[in-house]
């Protein structure tokens, strides 16, 4: 989908300094989970367009889809997303990424700090059609806390370990290796520290489908 200006239905916090953002599907919008969109604006008092990437964290685009923003106040785009109210618009491109859930396997999600919400979405997605989820979240404040507790209450296998805590993070990660496939999404050190965790494992890093926030 080239660049669409698509209306904001609901922003909710979900978290500490963190947002979701519901926004209305646009015609000829497909995307599956763990896939991401390009969001352009200039904000208030810019001097120039600003782009960036979110990867959806709701289950499907049916009517409407989900971006889960870590809203940075000194940021350049955050604030002003968090900001936006229902009915508002706001420019979107994509969907982008091979990185994808078809609704055909067992999951393990990987995920650190805003990378909770694409988790969230694949397992939403995988228990909805019938399969195990295992996901493993690494943050002092998480976010979904609700998403969470509802697929743990569904038979999701939930683990949330300390931010900076790589020890528990590698044990929890051996523990399900072989439970589904494999994804993980977080900034650089912490999916460079899930690879690590794999191939400690005994598990193929190659095989995992790793998305990795820069």
């Amino acid at each position: 989908m080239e660049r669409t200006a698509v209306t904001v239905e609901a922003v909710r916090e979900v978290g500490r300094d963190t947002v979701a953002l519901e926004l209305k599907t646009p015609e000829a919008f497909d995307a599956l989970p763990g896939q991401f969109v390009l969001v352009r604006a200039t904000p208030d008092g810019a001097d120039e367009e600003v782009a960036r990437h979110y990867t959806l964290s709701s289950p499907d685009v049916e009517d409407t889809f989900e971006i889960t923003v870590a809203v940075d106040p000194d940021g350049d785009l955050t604030p002003w997303l968090a900001a936006r109210q229902p009915g508002d618009e706001i420019d979107v491109e994509g969907p982008f990424g091979e990185i994808t859930y078809h609704r055909d396997r067992d999951v393990v999600a990987v995920a650190g700090g805003p990378g909770v919400g694409p988790a969230v979405g694949i397992g939403e997605a995988a228990r909805d059609a019938g399969y195990e989820v295992a996901i493993v979240y690494q943050d002092d404040e998480p976010a979904h806390e609700d998403r969470l507790e509802a697929l743990a209450a569904d038979g999701a296998d939930l683990t949330i370990v300390d931010d900076g805590d790589d020890e528990a993070l590698a044990a929890a990660v051996g523990e399900h290796v072989d439970d589904g496939q494999l994804y993980a999404f977080g900034f650089k050190d912490f999916v460079f520290a899930v690879r690590d965790a794999i191939e400690e494992a005994g598990g193929d890093p190659d095989e995992a489908l790793i998305e990795n926030f820069g």
